[in-house]
Order: C-alpha cells, then structure tokens, then sequence
C-alpha cells in the first residue's frame, strides 16, 4: 500500500481492545497498510495469542487496563519513548460486568455506574492521555468506536425467540461517547488532532440462527455485518485520506438507521 492515499507507513497505531472481535479486525487492516500496531490489552494472554499469528508478525503487545489512570500514563509515556509519537489511538476496548445484558428492570444502580465508569469513562481516560501527546505535537487521529444503538433505541422485536436482550447501558454509553467525540473534535482541532467516531451496526458473532433471521428481516442489506467489513472505515479514518474529517460519526450498518 506505500504510496497510496491510505498509506500508514510511519504511523504508530494503538488498538484498545485489539485482541477482541472488532479489535482484530483493526490491527489487522492497519498493519496491512504499513501502521506500527500496537495490542492495548488487560487480557495479555488472548492478545499473545492474536499475535503469535503469522499475519501478525511486527504486530507489539502493550498492557492496559484503561480503568486506571496509572496505566493509561504509563502505556502512552512507554511507547513515545519507544516510538517518539503516537498517531492514531482506536478505544475499541469492550469492558463489562458479569451481569451485563439483564432485564432493564433488573439493573442493580451499582452494576449501571460500573460499567458507564469502565466504559465510558475509560475512553474519557484514553482521549486526555494520549490526546494531550498529541496536542503537543500538534498532529493525530483518535476514533472511538459508537454503535447504532448510541444513535437509535433497540428493536426488541429481534430478540423474540432468543435468550438475547440488549443492555441499557450500552445506549447510554454509546450515545456518550458519539457526542462526546464532538466534543473532542471542536478541543482538539485547533491543535491539528482529528477525533471521529464508528458505528457499526450489528455484527456477527456465532448469534442463533432465530436471530440472525429477526436481524436479516430489519436490515435493509438482508444480513448482519462482518468484523472484516469496518476495516475500509478504519483506515480511511486513520489515514491522510481523512485529513479534513473530523468529528464525524461514520456509520457501517447496512442501512439499518436509514429506514
């Protein structure tokens, strides 16, 4: 890809979550584009596992809980010295409790502001740590990831015959975090950082076949979407090809929020 509009030769990429579902995907599309990518992970052990993959070979591991603010600090203070910069973080990470997914009804308070402090506030961590090193150097790229349900409500209908529901406070977080990457967008752009959002819409991963036929019926493309279909709206954020957008929720759904 060197010399191409999406060329990521030379830009360091930092994946949070890089070892999950859509994570993978990203680290994998960035490192085929020349990107330095790194897995920020909690769980170093599926991340080594990603890694010690053959199509991932150059791809680096660094740990982060992106709960605590003392390892947000350390990760970005390691890798500029490693590096010298960072230039474009994905907060994929994916962080909730055991209960995630019960009945609205049956939500514990304590279970909601965990996981809305994990989640959402785990980004807010990343946005001002690595943000703030790349105010300093007057160049970067951040894209949070957003979903559909941060910009609609949930289709309940879908669930009808399954074991599935949708979490309330994936909405809530969601939502919070497209908005808040406006935000962002209007602080940093002064200081030549672009921040955007993605919002997938469902993906697909091993759901029943009761579902999968529930979500076919809604979606005007007929199907839920693959991990690997974000990979295009990832680099084409990440790259000089978006080097005028920002604060923009790119939506990858297959028509589902048009109708």
């Amino acid at each position: 890809m060197t010399g191409s509009l999406f060329d990521l030769t030379g830009k360091v990429a930092v994946v949070t979550g890089g070892a999950g579902l859509i994570g993978r995907q990203a680290v994998s599309a960035l490192h085929a584009h020349g990107a330095k990518v790194y897995i920020a992970e909690q769980d170093v052990e599926r991340a080594r596992s990603v890694i010690a993959s053959p199509a991932f070979a150059g791809v680096e591991l660094v740990p982060l809980d992106i709960t605590d603010p003392a390892s947000v600090a350390e990760m970005t203070r390691s890798l500029i010295e490693r590096e010298g910069h960072i230039d474009f973080l994905m907060n994929s990470a994916y962080p909730r409790t055991s209960d995630w997914g019960a009945l609205f009804e049956d939500i514990k308070p304590e279970s909601w502001r965990q996981n809305v402090d994990m989640h959402m506030n785990g980004y807010f961590l990343c946005c001002q740590i690595v943000g703030e090193a790349m105010r300093k150097r007057r160049s970067g790229s951040i894209l949070n990831m957003g979903s559909i349900y941060g910009m609609v409500g949930p289709d309940f209908n879908l669930y009808a015959g399954t074991t599935l529901t949708n979490a309330a406070a994936y909405s809530a977080i969601k939502g919070g975090l497209i908005n808040f990457t406006r935000y962002l967008a209007s602080y940093y752009g002064p200081h030549g950082v672009r921040v955007n959002s993605l919002s997938p819409g469902g993906i697909e991963d091993g759901q029943s076949e009761a579902f999968l036929r529930n979500y076919a019926s809604r979606c005007p493309m007929g199907r839920m979407g693959r991990a690997e279909e974000l990979a295009g709206a990832i680099v084409f954020l990440a790259s000089d090809a978006a080097s005028y957008v920002t604060g923009h929720n790119l939506v990858v759904d297959g028509g589902w929020t048009a109708i």
